[in-house]
């Protein structure tokens, strides 16, 4: 523990010090907790995102292998190829208490059968069926990369607020107390001593006035004095 110097105005600074502390301590409490809210409110999202994924995902594979059974599979590879293309996206961001988490802007990758590249007479309804599942399902992934990566970061940010939380709370805060304790034991233990002082100081000064006092208290001798007694 760092020594303090042990003065009256050191006890100011090193109590406004406590204080200061505390407010950020609850300050970044308040803020963690905010977070906390907002995490779980992401989680839910993020929960039946993934539960969507999961069922288009089973819902795509299906539909690709009854398009793979049914129709030549030269065909289903043929129009597979036909339709690759670059995705686009613009990516933004937010802030949420501070932050930054990313906003995926893009268009729905879903297309008509006409914008799919391969010409509908040469391919069957099952295999506009699995394109259509399986960008359905480019879709959700795309939209779960953003609240994942968002909940990760909140996530982040939330282990990183509890860390100085508990750095005021357990290190800084307490530190500064026991500082401020010494400081104040010091002082008291000097004025005590200061007065022990002063009374000792004090009776001596007493003793030395009332000494000459006693004499000078004795009644003057007197012939009459002399006479009566």
């Amino acid at each position: 523990m760092e020594q303090a110097n042990p003065t009256r105005m050191e006890l100011i600074r090193k109590s406004a010090q406590i204080k200061l502390a505390e407010q950020g301590r609850d300050l970044l409490r308040e803020k963690m907790d905010a977070l906390i809210q907002e995490f779980f409110r992401i989680m839910q999202n993020v929960s039946r995102s993934r539960d969507e994924l999961d069922a288009m995902a089973d819902v795509a594979q299906q539909s690709l292998l009854i398009a793979l059974a049914t129709d030549d599979p030269v065909t289903v590879k043929s129009a597979s190829f036909a339709t690759k293309r670059g995705l686009s996206l613009d990516i933004t961001g937010k802030n949420i208490m501070g932050v930054p988490v990313p906003v995926i802007e893009k268009k729905r990758i879903s297309k008509s059968v006409f914008e799919r590249g391969y010409s509908i007479i040469s391919v069957s309804g099952r295999i506009d069926e699995a394109a259509e599942k399986f960008e359905g399902e480019l879709d959700l992934v795309i939209g779960l990369a953003e609240t994942e990566t968002a909940l990760k970061r909140i996530g982040g940010e939330i282990q990183m607020t509890r860390r100085r939380v508990n750095a005021l709370e357990q290190v800084l805060i307490p530190q500064l107390k026991s500082q401020a304790k010494y400081i104040k034991n010091t002082i008291d233990e000097r004025e005590r001593e200061d007065l022990f002082r002063l009374k000792k100081v004090k009776k001596i000064i007493d003793r030395k006035k009332k000494a000459p006092g006693d004499v000078a208290a004795a009644p003057p001798v007197t012939p009459s004095s002399i006479v009566s007694g």
